[in-house]
């Protein structure tokens, strides 16, 4: 598991993952993973019944304060979504990471009406970050992006170390 202040990710993502924190309220620990499409269809499946691999996926913590919750991202679909996109693979990880984290604060595209999608973009063009993920998942069909799915899927409350212990029990 990799956390914000883990060496395993780049200084440009932790310093983005504290001010997109900053900006949306939230004072808890994020714990990032990024990750293969193996894991990721891995945990789709597991967590929300989809035996395919997605771009994020986000997992909230119960509401002690301390920890926010856990966000998976795939690399590999960051990969193939960066380079049609024109920008670098860490400009695409911080783009999912916002959207994790959007979910992480209890926002859902799926039924806010676009309340999501809205305050996505605001924080978008503050944090200087390209289209976001609302606005590309309505053109993702056109020009052939890697995207599986919607994207940002909120799960269950559950850490990537509950969901470890869980498989191990099973």
């Amino acid at each position: 598991m990799t956390g914000p202040d883990h060496p395993g990710i780049d200084s440009e993502i932790k310093t983005f993952l504290r001010a997109a924190r900053r900006a949306l309220g939230i004072g808890g620990q994020v714990d990032v993973r990024i990750t293969s499409n193996h894991e990721m269809r891995r945990l789709n499946r597991d967590f929300r019944g989809k035996d395919t691999p997605t771009d994020v996926l986000s997992f909230p913590a119960a509401q002690n304060g301390k920890i926010a919750g856990d966000i998976a991202i795939s690399r590999d679909i960051a990969r193939q979504n960066a380079k049609p996109l024109g920008h670098p693979l860490a400009t695409e990880v911080r783009i999912l990471l916002l959207h994790g984290l959007l979910h992480l604060a209890g926002h859902d595209h799926e039924s806010d009406h676009g309340e999501m999608a809205a305050l996505e973009q605001k924080l978008r063009i503050e944090l200087n970050l390209p289209a976001s993920l609302s606005e590309r998942a309505s053109e993702a069909s056109h020009k052939g992006y890697a995207e599986y799915g919607a994207s940002g899927h909120h799960t269950s409350p559950m850490s990537f170390a509950s969901a470890a212990r869980k498989r191990k029990r099973s």
